[in-house]
Parts: C-alpha cells; structure tokens; sequence
C-alpha cells in the first residue's frame, strides 16, 4: 500500500460523524477519505458536504464497487455489521467494524473466514483496549505482577441512561441493551486483560423494568412504548481455566451513581482495579496499594483509529481481534440464551 489509506465510510450516523471523522483528520495526508454511504441518503449528503467528501452513496454494494478503496470505516446499525464488512473484505478492503461484532456468533464467525480468505485486517471497536489506564495495567500483566487471573467483576450501568436516539432500544436492530452496547466494552476489557481464556458456561439473567415506563432521561427522552431491549443483565460465566466473570450491565437502574464503568481483577500475586487504575498486592509482609501519579494522557478513540491506519499502511494483519470478536459474540448471545432458557449455557 501507498503511503495513504483511501478510507470510505459505512453509515453517516453518529458514531462516524461524532467519533470516526474526526479521529481519522488527525491523522492528516495518511488518510483520504473518498466515499461515504448511508441507506438514507440525505444523511450521507449532509455528512459528505460537513466534511468535504466528494463521493456520497445509497448503498454501500455500489461504493464498494464503484471506488478504489484501501478500507472502510463500517458504522451502521448492528444488524449490518456482518454483511458490510464482508462484501468490504471481499471488495478487498480493511475493516474497521464498529462494537459489537456481530447480531450473534454465526455472523461473527463468517466476518473472521471472510477476512481470513480475503488476507485482510478485521477489527473491532473495542476502544477502552487503548484507554491509557488499560495499556498500563497490560504492561503490569505482561511482567507478571499479578499472576494467575482468576476472578473479574465487571460494572456497566447508568441511572437513568438510556439513548434517546439511535436505535439503541429497537432489539431487531440492535440485537439488544446495555448487554451489547455499554457492557461489551467492559466485558471485552476483562477478556483482554485476562488473555480471552476460553468460555466455559454462562449463567445470566436479564430485565426490562424501567425502558418500558415513561420516565426522566438523562440521555434525552427514549421511545419507552416501543422499548424491546432489556434494560439490565447480570451475570457470571466460568472459563476453562478455572476463572470466572461476574458482569452487571444497565442503562437504567435505582442506583446512586449516574454512571459506573468498572473492571476488577484479581489474581494469585495481585488484584488491580482498571478506571481509575490501582494494584493491590502482599509484598514483604505488607498489604500495598499501587496508585501511579502520572500515567500519559490520550484518546482512547485517537488511539484506536492510528492503530487500525498504521496497520493498513503496514499490511499488519496480525493485529486483528476477529478471533476473540467470535469469542466475544459467543459469550454475549450465551448470556441472552441463558436468560432466555433460565437455565446455564455450556459454550464448550
């Protein structure tokens, strides 16, 4: 590849306009984006002409086709992910998928062989692996300090959070609630730090008490007569290698913090809290606490769009998390099947 990664983007919503966009003109002249398409075309009109982009399209079969693309940039609704970003690897591009995969495993798996046959990078928008705090802790885990992990708890919950826009709360679309929007990121963060040991079983529930009834939203009014996702699940899912996970996820709860995302970890030479980040270890007969006066400062999102350019430029594929997107898929569809059965998933 040139020195330039020709980029066109898939779906002109909020992610791609808010997050995307200006993460990839930072990046200056390593960057061209050429294209942008959006099934509602007025809506990739106004994108294009926000951010000079020459090309504007209805559907992205026809950009793929039509365009000399590098990679893409797939931000649509969940339900697209898997067919965007495989027509996009079999145009032969690199992707860059927004979180989650995939609607469920099937479809993740798919994506993985699409980019496996295609010889082209597949990642995800896991963005807090490069938030500056998971980064420091990972250089922590790599020099063992912490040992064998054996056990996580992972909080995603808001008070009263659920996305006024969007199709955030249209379960056809999206495939879910807080589950597969807020909690995936921080399910995946535990994952990373833990070096994705492979499910085991999962044993989870799920609720919908408070998206279904008119209430104050600190994310704007929601569409609570047609609210179809669950508005919590919580849960814990054991690994082959003996640990565990206890995840609680929400976008609506009675609780006193108006946000809490959190990650835990505990293991045999230490435990670590992740934001904000502290260790907790036994050293010479002392309980200690590690807390870092200055760990350098970035952009989680920055962070993850140079990374994903850096690898196009480079032909980097061993930096694709496609496997562990399978692994992620399968762990989030076997917590809504364990919901649904009441009854634990074996996922071996």
């Amino acid at each position: 590849m040139s020195g330039r990664v020709r980029l066109g983007i898939i779906g002109a919503g909020a992610i791609a306009r808010d997050i995307h966009m200006p993460s990839f003109l930072k990046l200056g002249n390593k960057v061209e984006i050429i294209a942008v398409t959006d099934i509602v075309k007025e809506n990739a009109e106004n994108f294009a002409a926000s951010f000079g982009i020459e090309n504007v399209y209805q559907d992205f079969y026809d950009m793929l086709e039509q365009m000399d693309l590098d990679a893409v940039s797939v931000c649509t609704p969940n339900k697209y992910h898997a067919s965007a970003t495989i027509a996009a690897l079999e145009a032969g591009c690199h992707v860059l998928c927004e979180k989650p995969p995939s609607m469920n495993a099937e479809e993740a798996k798919r994506m993985a062989d699409a980019a496996k046959k295609a010889g082209k990078l597949l990642t995800y928008g896991l963005c807090y692996r490069f938030a500056p705090e998971v980064t420091t802790l990972k250089r922590f885990i790599d020099a063992d300090e912490l040992g064998h992990i054996y056990a996580a708890r992972v909080h995603a919950n808001r008070r009263r959070g659920i996305p006024g826009w969007g199709v955030f709360t249209n379960k056809e679309l999206q495939g879910g609630g807080p589950l597969i929007d807020i909690g995936v990121h921080m399910l995946d963060t535990a994952l990373y730090l833990m070096g994705y040991p492979k499910p085991e079983t999962i044993f989870a529930v799920t609720y919908q008490e408070l998206g279904i009834k008119k209430g104050i939203g600190t994310f704007g009014d929601w569409d609570w007569k047609n609210f179809s996702v669950e508005d919590m699940a919580r849960g814990m899912m054991t690994f082959e290698n003996g640990a565990s996970l206890i995840l609680e996820t929400s976008f609506a709860a009675n609780m006193e913090k108006h946000e809490e995302l959190s990650v835990a970890l505990m293991g045999d030479k230490g435990g670590a809290d992740v934001f904000p980040l502290k260790i907790f270890q036994e050293k010479y007969e002392t309980l200690i606490d590690t807390t870092a006066s200055y760990i350098p400062p970035g952009d989680r999102y920055e962070l993850q769009i140079k990374h994903f350019v850096e690898n196009c430029l480079e032909e980097n594929l061993q930096e694709s998390n496609m496997n562990e997107g399978v692994q992620l898929q399968s762990i989030i569809n076997g917590f809504y099947e364990s919901a649904e059965k009441k009854a634990p998933i074996y996922l071996r």
